[in-house]
């Protein structure tokens, strides 16, 4: 991005076409008309390759974590709403209770609420497949071999775009989780997802399934931290 902070929507965008949008920041080459007097040092080469390697690391684990859902059941119980939790009403009593920082009793805390369960469901089944096929989309090689699947995009310059974007959401789901598990306790969310084993006032539970870790870590931030002191 830092090489080119512009973007455009199409097959085609360069220095010459007006843009869809653009980052106000200095480009790391100085052909890109960025309003700066000056340009950034050009690390392209490197974290390009960086950026593959990792997108490859996406994939494979994405994958693993895909067939362990769907082979134990996991999307099925973990995520998937009930049918009382495909409302409407459901959202809003979820969303409420965050507003008014309302405590979440110990059945909420140990579980995934209707607004985590539709937010799991779209990152995994929505946000990265889209990442990836986006990031797909930008290889000639792919555009090559699979037009179509660029085409549908709206070429090669929308699915940098459309890249952009998901990576961003993607960034924000990540802080937001950091974030909550800061504020809902960071020693006994991590202790959770570690050893399995979660200290809420004097109970320890260290009998918890693989998706009750998880959603250990998804405790309101309005949560108190549970841990007793040493």
């Amino acid at each position: 991005m830092i090489s080119h902070p512009r973007f455009y929507w199409g097959e085609t965008g360069n220095d010459l076409t007006p843009t869809l949008f653009k980052i106000p920041i200095p480009a790391s080459r100085n052909l890109v008309p960025t309003g700066y007097g000056y340009v950034l040092p050009d690390q392209n080469g490197w974290s390009r390759y960086l950026h593959f390697q990792a997108a490859w690391a996406v994939v494979l684990t994405g994958i693993l974590y895909v067939l362990w859902g769907l082979w134990t059941g996991h999307f099925r119980s973990n995520l998937f709403p009930a049918p009382a939790d495909r409302t409407w009403r459901a959202f809003t009593g979820v969303i409420s209770k965050h507003i008014r920082l309302k405590r979440p009793d110990e059945a909420d805390a140990f579980s995934y609420n209707a607004v985590q369960r539709a937010a799991y469901l779209i990152v995994i089944f929505i946000l990265f497949p889209l990442v990836i096929w986006t990031g797909l989309a930008l290889s000639p090689s792919f555009n090559s071999a699979f037009p179509l699947a660029v085409n549908m995009l709206g070429g090669r310059q929308s699915a940098r775009t459309l890249h952009f974007f998901v990576s961003v959401f993607l960034f924000l789901f990540l802080v937001v989780h950091l974030a909550m598990v800061v504020l809902a306790g960071f020693m006994n969310r991590m202790r959770a997802m570690v050893t399995g084993r979660m200290i809420t006032g004097t109970l320890t539970t260290g009998t918890m399934t693989a998706g009750t870790m998880i959603a250990a870590i998804d405790v309101a931030p309005s949560a108190a931290q549970t841990e007793e002191p040493a």
